[in-house]
């Protein structure tokens, strides 16, 4: 029997289907898994797969992109599907050709008849007898991919399909659930937002059923016995948002206790202060986190609290709150336990005990010199150039192809339009393009927009990134033309008041609910921009990513300025 587990990234099918497989290992079923603790059985098909995934790839087109997927899949029928098949009872895919087949049509928007011919050939007769759908909020997709970065080190290029914003994880979503309605007499859909071991239960007492049985029988109990979730109740205040969401969040934090840290983020007050204690303990890391920039007495105290046996998280939590003198005290403490986090922190910073720290951390190892670089972000000084041409001189060679190297120097001169900017620019470009095309941040010369425009489709999330605080009739088109699909288009707009500001947030109340509201900043303070907040309440009560901008103003969050120099 073939099973195959779908679902967007972050909807915890990996985890799930490999505690299923030992589940029904454990019960003596002859179980094969293709993805077993996340990697493919065939290193070709795992290695086609990092070439896929790879920013550095830039070039490849949506048509290159869709055969590469195609192309994993069918590595793995013939080395690894097929011979499973024929040796044991079970075979579990943790993906398959329906992964193509919906980044292709309803990720990229490539036509039917493209891909359906080479999806049939690639199949070559070859079906599961059933396909479990892994369904979740996006918003906690979302989370759970976020959270999986936080132990990444070094960090890797980012993902491409990452390049094209949270939109594409939602026209996913919509594919996904879209083919198994489609298809009933195969596709069942599992939600994934009650505890874990409830997921893993439900899946493997269908699989055993569909194995005994025959799946028609199994899929028909499995709905029959599906739990409806209740209507959302109205929320109709502000008040009113922050009980629902402060709600969510404590029937995360027992389950999934890095999520509901990480749903925090950004925010503190009474209320929020309290779970974020109470989470401290088993999620430190996510609790962490979710502090990054904040100068309040709470995260003060939780990063001093998390200081010696989490040094990095603590460090990186730190962000805009380092220029309060009690930031600046705990990183003179941490500083020499964790080197790397301690150079990140000093980022656009152009006082003189950066510069003191910068010439320690840059004699120290190559790999810290690299980070030194990268920490010049939008200095514009003879000093910074000088920094920047001695890396240059000493590892001129690698630039082309060391990605670390590529990245720190895009990095470096962020906001900078001069020509020696320029230089390193493009000599970063061909081994770390992403941040080449994100140092345009600020900068506003012609080649600036001809790099966004080349980039726009295959990149809009970066795109728009660089266009904040961007007015020229350029960057509003440009805005225009991707906000159906591209939430970023609109996060650049917190607080702008003017008519094309709110023209977009208009366009985008009933495609991205949440984020209108998030851009609103202070404006939410304003007859219209109350009006929009009770508006989207009204219509999307139960959208836990509104509830959390929602309970943002009802705190008084939104009027938070954190570039302020005020001291904690």
């Amino acid at each position: 029997m073939f099973i195959v587990f779908e679902g967007i990234d972050g909807s915890g099918k990996t985890t799930i289907s490999n505690r299923v497989a030992a589940a029904l290992t454990a019960e003596g079923i002859s179980v094969k898994h293709l993805r077993a603790e996340g990697k493919f059985v065939s290193p070709v098909s795992e290695g086609i797969r990092e070439f896929g995934r790879n920013s550095q790839n830039w070039d490849l087109s949506w048509q290159a992109e869709f055969l590469l997927y195609v192309a994993r899949d069918v590595q793995l029928i013939h080395e690894a599907l097929r011979p499973a098949l024929a040796d044991h009872d079970i075979v579990l895919a943790d993906r398959f050709l329906y992964t193509p087949e919906v980044l292709g049509r309803h990720g990229r928007r490539l036509p039917e008849s493209f891909t359906r011919p080479i999806l049939a050939a690639a199949a070559d007769g070859l079906e599961p007898d059933l396909v479990i759908l892994i369904d979740v909020d996006p918003t906690f997709a979302r989370a759970r991919r976020k959270l999986r970065k936080l132990a990444e080190q070094p960090a890797k290029p980012p993902s491409r399909k990452g390049l094209s914003g949270v939109g594409l994880q939602q026209r996913l979503r919509h594919g996904y659930l879209a083919m198994a309605g489609e298809h009933p007499e195969r596709w069942v859909v599992l939600e994934n937002e009650d505890a874990l071991e409830r997921s893993v239960e439900r899946a493997v007492s269908l699989i055993r059923d569909a194995h005994r049985e025959g799946a028609a029988r199994a899929i028909a109990r499995f709905r029959t016995a599906a739990k409806r979730a209740p209507n959302a109740a109205a929320v109709t205040s502000l008040e009113g948002a922050l009980t629902a969401f402060l709600r969510v969040v404590d029937g995360l934090s027992a389950r999934e206790p890095r999520v509901a840290a990480y749903l925090l983020g950004g925010m503190f007050g009474p209320e929020i202060d309290e779970r974020r204690r109470a989470l401290f303990e088993r999620a430190p890391d996510a609790v962490l986190a979710a502090a990054r920039d904040l100068p309040d007495e709470t995260s003060f105290e939780l990063r001093r609290r998390a200081c010696r046996e989490h040094p990095s998280h603590t460090l990186r939590s730190l962000g805009l709150s380092l220029r309060s003198p009690g930031g600046w005290e705990l990183w003179e403490e941490l500083a020499e336990l964790a080197p790397a986090d301690a150079v990140a922190c000093l980022t656009g910073m152009d006082e003189e005990r950066a510069w003191h720290a910068r010439e320690r951390y840059y004699a120290a190892s190559p790999a810290l010199a690299a980070l030194v670089i990268g920490s010049l972000l939008g200095i514009g000084s003879a000093r910074a150039a000088q920094l920047r041409q001695r890396l240059l001189t000493e590892r001129e060679r690698e630039l082309g192809s060391d990605y670390d190297i590529a990245r720190s120097l895009a990095r470096s001169v962020t906001g900078l339009a001069d020509e020696a900017a320029w230089a390193l620019r493009r000599a970063a470009r061909p081994a770390a393009p992403v941040a080449a095309l994100a140092s345009l941040l600020g900068v506003s010369d012609a080649e600036s927009w001809r790099w966004r425009a080349d980039a726009l489709r295959r990149a809009p999330k970066v795109v728009m990134a660089t266009l904040r605080d961007h007015s020229e009739s350029e960057a509003w088109e440009m805005r225009r033309s991707v906000a159906a699909d591209c939430k970023e288009a609109l996060d650049g707009l917190q607080g702008v008041d003017s008519e094309p500001a709110w023209a977009l947030r208009d366009g985008g109340r009933d495609i991205w609910p949440s984020t209108v509201v998030k851009t609103l900043g202070k404006l939410a303070d304003n007859p219209r921009g109350r009006a929009l907040v009770e508006r989207q309440l009204r219509r999307y009560p139960d959208n836990v990513s509104l509830l959390k901008h929602v309970s943002s103003i009802s705190l008084g969050l939104h009027r938070l300025d954190l570039n302020s120099d005020e001291p904690s």
